[in-house]
């Protein structure tokens, strides 16, 4: 299983590190555009805070949003904030998340995400880390995918390449990072694509970020198109 007491320990580190670096702004940096399309930093910011009660409610055994127009309008509702109430409020969310942490539970309980999407509740806190740490990089404000944690990408790039696997319309691929690991992903068959680069190259390209791929060697075909996450 998971250890899920590491991975709440990253995300209390990776918390740490995204607010250090939010406090370094003002009220109009977080006007500005973020790395996401038609998102401010206010609206990462204020997506971190809402996801971390949210997943208080999976814990809790309630549903993870009210319904995705609830969990949109809230986002629109608080992204326009100031900074001081932006920071109060990633605290607060975040200590309550954490402290839901602590009850006593059955980690390797089946627990339900967002669109009925199930997991071990033993996953949830490495749910919660990607968020702070793919949306620090999202910020656009100095912190890059090559800055993230190795162990942090790694596991990632795992997660990813097994949310694509067995998915139709990606056709097989074998990845290869200069770290020398191979994955594979996409629908099922032999590779008929080898996608090769840096992990944090591959990262990009599963995850829709940075140069979404660009950079990447590809042999055996094109680079395959990916879904949205």
């Amino acid at each position: 299983m998971t250890d899920h007491v590491h991975d709440l320990r990253s995300v209390r580190e990776a918390t740490d590190r995204l607010l250090t670096a939010v406090a370094k702004l003002d009220n109009a940096a977080l006007a500005e555009e973020s790395h996401l399309p038609g998102w401010t930093r206010g609206h990462i910011l204020a997506h971190l805070a809402r996801n971390a009660d949210a997943l208080v409610n999976v814990f809790e055994g309630r549903p993870m949003y009210e319904s995705g127009t609830a969990r949109d309008t809230d986002i629109e509702r608080d992204a326009g904030r100031l900074l001081e109430e932006h920071l109060a409020d990633l605290r607060d969310s975040t200590a309550r998340f954490m402290a839901t942490t602590e009850h006593d539970q059955d980690w390797s309980r089946t627990v339900e995400l967002r669109n009925g999407v199930t997991d071990l509740a033993a996953n949830v806190p490495f749910r919660r880390w990607i968020e702070v740490d793919l949306h620090h990089v999202d910020l656009n404000i100095g912190y890059e995918l090559s800055d993230l944690p190795h162990e942090f990408t790694a596991r990632e790039i795992d997660f990813l390449a097994d949310r694509w696997s067995g998915r139709p319309e990606v056709p097989p691929v074998a990845l290869v990072a200069t770290d020398g690991r191979t994955r594979r992903t996409g629908s099922a068959g032999d590779p008929a694509v080898t996608v090769s680069g840096t992990p944090a190259e591959l990262l990009a390209w599963l995850a829709g970020r940075g140069d979404k791929g660009a950079s990447l060697t590809t042999s055996g075909g094109p680079l395959p198109e990916l879904p949205p996450l």
